[in-house]
């Protein structure tokens, strides 16, 4: 697909991308890139591996910028990215999309976007916003969920908080490695190294630079959370573990002179004097369960129980 960059985006021939007369987008795939290659003329070969990209990337060269764009899919929770290799010059952009990547982010600006002063600088702003859009909405609900995590630990429900915590951990350290890629990419095509740009319109770059930045103290802040979460919930378990000890302690201490007790009274010698008395066994029995009363009023009255 081939676009003017005019008030919208307007699809066009490949003859209208050769006639210069308007910045354009294109969105091939890697085999189209390959026999159009004298078409875009952007001076170098594209080293396209979609298999082994985990980053996002841009490299300044003589007469073009070229890069990609790992996008994480917020659509599922995991450490999977959609790839997209882009190269940029002075006329235009060409993106090397596979799975409709692209297409979707440019329908997506068609539709809501009317350029007063359309530019090729203003469309890869509103691209690079693109690729961000749903993230702020993402991060609240991430927020919202390890509050959730947060009041679950105080009512004392355990189960299950650590795996979630330490999975919602790892995806804002990802999340957190897309936007400084971002910050990157932004601060390069402000950077103008190949004046491709106009000086009045790198603004735009500063702009998404300063978006991104924000959503990058977002995740920062919500990482420092799931730690003090973490933080939380072994607190919460250690108070548990020294509540059952001091149970356990309560009870051993209760049964201890009970079993001496016990223990002194099974002997059975041919000279102990209780053997022959018949109140003997009421009168121990009710000693250990005095012993044991007691005993339960002194832990309570020192709180240890």
């Amino acid at each position: 697909m081939f676009f003017q960059i005019k008030e919208t985006l307007e699809e066009c021939s490949v003859e209208s991308i050769a006639s210069r007369e308007y910045q354009y987008v294109a969105v091939v795939t890697r085999k189209e890139y390959e026999k159009m290659v004298d078409v875009f003329d952007m001076g170098i070969d594209l080293d396209f591996d979609f298999d082994n990209v985990a980053v996002t990337r841009i490299q300044v060269n003589y007469d073009s910028l070229t890069g990609c764009f790992a996008i994480p899919d917020v659509e599922v929770e995991d450490v999977s990215h959609r790839v997209l290799f882009f190269a940029i010059d002075e006329r235009g952009i060409v993106f090397i999309d596979e799975d409709q990547t692209a297409m979707k982010m440019i329908d997506a600006i068609k539709a809501r976007k009317k350029w007063k002063f359309p530019s090729l600088e203003r469309f890869i702003y509103d691209f690079l916003e693109c690729i961000i859009s749903k993230d702020l909405m993402l991060l609240e609900n991430y927020e919202k969920e390890l509050d959730k995590l947060e009041d679950s630990i105080l009512d004392g429900k355990l189960d299950d908080v650590m795996e979630r915590i330490v999975e919602i951990r790892s995806l804002m350290m990802d999340f957190r490695m897309h936007y400084e890629q971002l910050i990157d990419v932004a601060q390069e095509l402000e950077e103008n190294e190949n004046n491709f740009f106009s000086a009045k319109k790198l603004r735009f770059f500063r702009l998404i630079n300063e978006r991104v930045g924000r959503l990058l103290d977002i995740v920062s802040s919500l990482r420092e959370h799931t730690i003090l979460i973490r933080d939380l919930y072994n607190a919460q378990m250690e108070e548990k573990q020294n509540r059952n000890m001091a149970y356990l302690t309560v009870v051993a201490t209760i049964f201890t002179p009970l079993t001496l007790i016990t223990g002194w009274f099974g002997m059975n010698f041919k000279y102990m004097p209780e053997l022959n008395q018949p109140w003997t066994y009421p009168v121990v029995g009710a000693v250990c369960i005095l012993i044991a009363v007691v005993s339960l009023i002194i832990f309570k009255k020192k709180k240890w129980l």
